[in-house]
């Protein structure tokens, strides 16, 4: 059995997917992680099959180095309007995401109700290769793999706020409040 870096409260609620030393690019699946992570898994598909259709952007936030702004960028309200569309990362995420849905099923939560409740993309060891430079010489040529892990729960009922409590005003409290300070803001 494969460990979690978080075990859920709950585990009866909560269902998981993992895949391991996945060849897609560690910086373009923390950003989708990041981005879909607390949403609706419904919601979240969605968006990410309209990545694949180039009809959203998955904004990106901390891995921005010469990325350029996007038109797209500024319906997910992304600093910068900075964006892309990662079509391998986003279609290996999506798979994942997809089999933690069908493994909620099998323990029979409803797929309507289950929010991303963790995503965590690690960095896998590089895969390592090798190109040939001027001069005779060679230079590494490495892929940046990813480990992701996705927990869905169920989201629970909300529950209603309590009606606050009245306050006894006393009279020196009522004459405080109506008296007026002159002379300050």
């Amino acid at each position: 059995m494969v460990r979690y870096s978080v075990e859920p409260e709950v585990p009866e609620k909560t269902s998981k997917s993992r895949g391991s030393h996945l060849r897609v690019h560690f910086k373009h699946c923390r950003e989708i992680a990041h981005y879909t992570k607390g949403m609706n898994v419904q919601k979240a598909l969605k968006h990410l099959d309209n990545v694949l259709e180039f009809k959203s952007v998955i904004p990106f936030v901390k891995f921005t180095g010469g990325i350029g702004r996007k038109a797209q960028a500024k319906q997910c309200k992304a600093p910068g309007n900075i964006g892309r569309w990662p079509v391998k990362a986003t279609a290996v995420y999506r798979d994942l995401l997809k089999n933690a849905v069908a493994n909620a099923e099998t323990k029979g939560l409803d797929p309507e109700t289950l929010v991303i409740e963790h995503a965590q993309v690690n960095r896998a060891p590089p895969g390592r290769r090798r190109t040939y430079r001027a001069h005779g010489r060679i230079g590494k040529y490495a892929s940046q793999p990813a480990h992701i892990e996705i927990i869905l729960k169920e989201a629970a009922e909300p529950v209603e706020k309590a009606p606050a409590p009245r306050v006894k005003i006393t009279k020196k409290m009522a004459a405080m409040r109506r008296f007026v300070k002159v002379g300050e803001p």
